[in-house]
């Protein structure tokens, strides 16, 4: 399974400041890329053949997270849940929809001193994704 991270800042820090940590079903490895703006994405293989994403950046002084996961099987009913610093942000359940079989949900969180974590996991039938970002 491969994991892979896109990190981008316009004045660039030290990859160290942000660091990427990915917990979930086989993930093994992470690499960074950087742009123009301050987006991390981090991406990954579920436990069960679904694909995960996991989008921040800064929007007006708030995270905007959004997590996304791709199954290629459209109707299936996903709950999935963003935690921030360890607590709850939001949860709910979304159904993958189109031809690709994806669903997903952007929320904004308060942006904290230091560093903030933030975690997008989703659960259907057995199969978890999860993916965590330390921005």
């Amino acid at each position: 399974m491969t994991t892979t991270t896109h990190r981008s800042r316009t004045a660039l820090a030290p990859l160290a400041l942000v660091t990427i940590g990915l917990v979930g079903a086989g993930t093994t490895a992470a690499s960074a890329h950087s742009d123009d703006d301050d987006r991390v994405i981090v991406t990954g293989a579920c436990s069960a053949g679904a694909d995960w994403k996991l989008k921040v950046k800064t929007d007006d002084g708030r995270l905007e997270v959004e997590g996304e996961i791709d199954s290629n099987t459209v109707g299936q009913q996903w709950r999935w849940a963003i935690r921030h610093n360890g607590s709850v942000s939001d949860r709910g359940s979304a159904t993958t929809t189109g031809r690709s079989g994806s669903f997903s949900i952007e929320r904004q969180v308060v942006d904290l001193a230091g560093t903030d974590r933030v975690v997008f996991r989703a659960v259907h039938d057995g199969q978890t994704c999860r993916g965590v970002v330390n921005y």
